[in-house]
Parts: C-alpha cells; sequence; structure tokens
C-alpha cells in the first residue's frame, strides 16, 4: 500500500480544534498556579485581611493547603478519567466531549466567587470532573480519524496545545491580576470553554459522515485502519487483565505527576527559590515561561514527528516509539540540578529540555492505546491510563507542598529526573515488543 497521503486535509483541521480545546483545556487549569503566587489571594484563602502581615508561617501554611487543593482536583480528576472515558466509548466522542466542556467551563467561571479555601477546593472538584474529558476524547478522536502510522503526529500537534495554554496563562493571568484582581482571572479564562462548546459541537462528526471529507481522504483513513475489530462491550476489570493496558498505566503513573508538578510550582519555584540570582514574580513570569512552553511544543511535535519518521523508515512500532522514549528520559535527568544553580537562565534552559522531553513522552503514550486497543475501547483504555497518572499526581501533590516546606525544591527535581528512565524500564519488562491485543481475546473477554 502507498504511503502517501490523499490531497483531503479535513482530519487536520480536526486537529486544529483539539489543539484549540486542549489550549483552553490548560489555561482553565493552569490558572490557579498563577494566581497563588498573588499576596492577596492568599490572605483571602488564609483568612487574613488585606492588610495582615504574610509571615514566612502563614506562607508555609498556605503551600500546604495549596497542595491539599491540588490533590483534591487531582483526586475527581481521576475519577472523571476512569468515568469519561467509558461514557465517551458508550455515548460517542461528540457528546460525551461537550459534557466534559460544559462542565469544567461552569468550574472556572465559578472560582470567580470563591471566598476561602474550602470554596476553592470544592471549585477545583468540579473542574477536574469536567477536564477528565479532554485527553480521552482527543485521543480516540485522533484513533477515528487519522491512520495508524499518522498519530503520534497529530496527538503530538493537540498535545502541543498544552503548553500553548500555560504560555497563554503566564501572558494573561498576571496582567488580569494586576490591573483587575485576581477574580478576574477566573472569570475571563472560564468563559472561553463555552465558546469552545460551540465551536466543537458545529465542528465535529465521523469522517463517514462529514460531507467535508473527500472519498479520497475517506479511503485513505480507512485503507490504514489495520486495528483488530472490537467486540461492543468489554469492562474494566477485562482491560485490567492486559499487559498492554499496564504498560499504559505504568508510563502515566510515573511521568504525568512530574508534569503536574511543573505546572502547579513552577511560578512558585521562581519566586521563591532562594539560589537564584533572580526571582521573578506576577509582573516578569511571562517571558520566561513564554520560552519554557514554546520549547515544550516543540517538543510535543518533534518527538511526535520523529516516531512517525523512525516508523516511515520501516522500524517496527515497538522500536520506533521505545526510541524516542529514550531520547526523552534521556533528556529529563539533567533537572536534578535546577534547585541547585544559581543562574536564571540555566533552570529555564534545564526546565525547557525537561517538559519538552515529557511532551514528547506523552505524545508517544497516547499512541499505546490506539496502537495496542481497537478503537471502541480506546476512550476507556485511555482513562484508565489518565486515572492511573491523576493517582500519581494525588500522591505527589499530597506530599509536594510539606516536601517543599521542609527541604526546599531539590527532592522533587530529583524525583523529577528519575521517573521517566524507571517508567520506561517497566514498560520494556511488560511489553518487549508493542503487540496489539488479538480481536480473538478482545470477543473471548467480552463474553
Amino acid at each position: 500500500m502507498q504511503n502517501t497521503a490523499p490531497t483531503g486535509t479535513y482530519r487536520w483541521r480536526i486537529v486544529a480544534v483539539l489543539f484549540l480545546a486542549t489550549t483552553i483545556n490548560y489555561i482553565d487549569r493552569q490558572v490557579l498556579s498563577f494566581t497563588m503566587t498573588d499576596e492577596l489571594f492568599r490572605r483571602e484563602m488564609l483568612g487574613l485581611g488585606p492588610d495582615d502581615l504574610l509571615t514566612p508561617e502563614a506562607i508555609d501554611r498556605f503551600r500546604i493547603q495549596y497542595g491539599d487543593v491540588v490533590a483534591a482536583f487531582q483526586f475527581t480528576y481521576a475519577l472523571g478519567l476512569l468515568t469519561i472515558g467509558y461514557l465517551i466509548d458508550r455515548i460517542g466522542t461528540k457528546r460525551g466531549f461537550s459534557l466534559g466542556i460544559l462542565v469544567w467551563s461552569i468550574a472556572g467561571v465559578m472560582t470567580t466567587f470563591v471566598q476561602s479555601i474550602s470554596g476553592l477546593a470544592l471549585a477545583r472538584t468540579v473542574l477536574g470532573i469536567g477536564e477528565a474529558a479532554n485527553f480521552p476524547s482527543a485521543i480516540k478522536t485522533v484513533s477515528i480519524w487519522f491512520p495508524k502510522h499518522e498519530r503520534s503526529f497529530a496527538n503530538g500537534l493537540f498535545n502541543a496545545g498544552t503548553n500553548v495554554g500555560i504560555i497563554l496563562t503566564a501572558l494573561l493571568v498576571p496582567y488580569l491580576i494586576l490591573h483587575f484582581g485576581w477574580r478576574s482571572s477566573f472569570f475571563v479564562t472560564g468563559i472561553l470553554g463555552f465558546f469552545l462548546l460551540i465551536l466543537w459541537w458545529r465542528t465535529y462528526t465521523r469522517p463517514e459522515y462529514s460531507n467535508a471529507v473527500s472519498p479520497a481522504e475517506l479511503a485513505y483513513i480507512r485503507q490504514r485502519d489495520d486495528s483488530p475489530q472490537a467486540p461492543e462491550k468489554i469492562s474494566w476489570l477485562n482491560l485490567l487483565s492486559y499487559k498492554q493496558t499496564w504498560a499504559l498505566v505504568i508510563g502515566k503513573f510515573l511521568a504525568d505527576p512530574i508534569w503536574y508538578f511543573y505546572m502547579i510550582w513552577l511560578p512558585d519555584f521562581f519566586k521563591s527559590n532562594d539560589a537564584l540570582d533572580q526571582k521573578l514574580d506576577l509582573s516578569s513570569f511571562g517571558l520566561p515561561f513564554l520560552i519554557i512552553y514554546v520549547v515544550s511544543d516543540a517538543g510535543s511535535i518533534f518527538f511526535g514527528w520523529l516516531s512517525t519518521q523512525f516508523m516511515h523508515r520501516g522500524w517496527s512500532a515497538n522500536r520506533a516509539r521505545k526510541t524516542t522514549m529514550l531520547i526523552c528520559a534521556l533528556c529529563v535527568l539533567p533537572i536534578f540540578t535546577v534547585a541547585q544553580t544559581h543562574s536564571l537562565t540555566m533552570a529555564i534552559a534545564l526546565i525547557s529540555l525537561a517538559t519538552a522531553a515529557h511532551q514528547g513522552w506523552s505524545a508517544n503514550m497516547y499512541t499505546f492505546a490506539s496502537d495496542l486497543f481497537p478503537k471502541s475501547v480506546v476512550g476507556s483504555v485511555m482513562g484508565i491510563g489518565g486515572m492511573s497518572g491523576a493517582v500519581g499526581g494525588i500522591l505527589l501533590a499530597q506530599q509536594s507542598g510539606r516536601i517543599i516546606t521542609a527541604f526546599g525544591y531539590l527532592p522533587m527535581f530529583i524525583i523529577a529526573s528519575c521517573a521517566y528512565l524507571v517508567a520506561l524500564i517497566i514498560i520494556h519488562f511488560l511489553l518487549p515488543k508493542l503487540e496489539p491485543v488479538s480481536a480473538e481475546e478482545l470477543a473471548g473477554a467480552a463474553v
């Protein structure tokens, strides 16, 4: 069969919408990590008056409570991933993702009105439920709209929206807080999701029902579909009986919490780390975070492209994916030195390399579900994998505030530097070859 794609490009428009959705998803998720550096926000969440002294002890108490709020978000995000993956496989990607967008947008606007840490925790738990829809929906959409050899690149493209979301948050949120107060940051970012909901509902359909897809493009998508045919129903328990599922679970459980750590704590690290020769605040976050996440975006796209190029050269999916993931894991190793360097420039460079490598890792991990399982269960498998990553995030988030308060940032960056290599070693032992689950096995499990 030819590897040349047809002139039809509508599937790339679908990726563009997924990119936008992921961008807005991350804006709504990331807004808190910048807002938490605002002293008025800290005072209000601690129940202090605007003129009360914010002592080091109060800041430490806030960090611990902030870590607990993040853990609450991660808990409902984990439950949401498991539930939404199943729901998407049952009611369809269009309706399932629409429901998720609606819930997370309402939660984002709700945060405007919180008065305390407990109110903040409630709003973030609702946000976690809705935000869980993004990645299972996006991965399933790519599995429906793209042939196998294009999926890692398509996943890398939409996953680049995570970095764009953080960049836009770093540029927009400090401006809003400095000029209009911290509540405006949640209101403005929260309403973006309602526009996304309209766009998604008007744009998405399956390729065979779309008038915008040419016959040549549709044939190309279907011709390359060599996934096994799936049974109509298969339970989560049955999916967990496959080592392919566990490979995804391990990869997400060990790597995702590191990304959450970057998202949640980097603004505070740059503001408070005494080792740095310069410190950042709301007025100066923009450029460093722009650099970090532009590089991350490039990593997401490059490593997704690299895996695809290896496969175009005749490499097996097993060799291409694992080689790319090994390169990513090695790029993260130097980050343990970040907590000790005095140079802000060096810290930004090392973090940029590590976040780019994480995004490349994620772009290839996302392909595991669509490479190893048929389309009808991709949402459920990604839900399980995403839930495991969120559970890892819960465990790290619960302790991160306490670790940082007691020992500083060094232990957190040591954990980050090791996680990917450990994950890859375990994945390789579980799956020496990335062999798809056969249709016969799935049919037997569904009986």
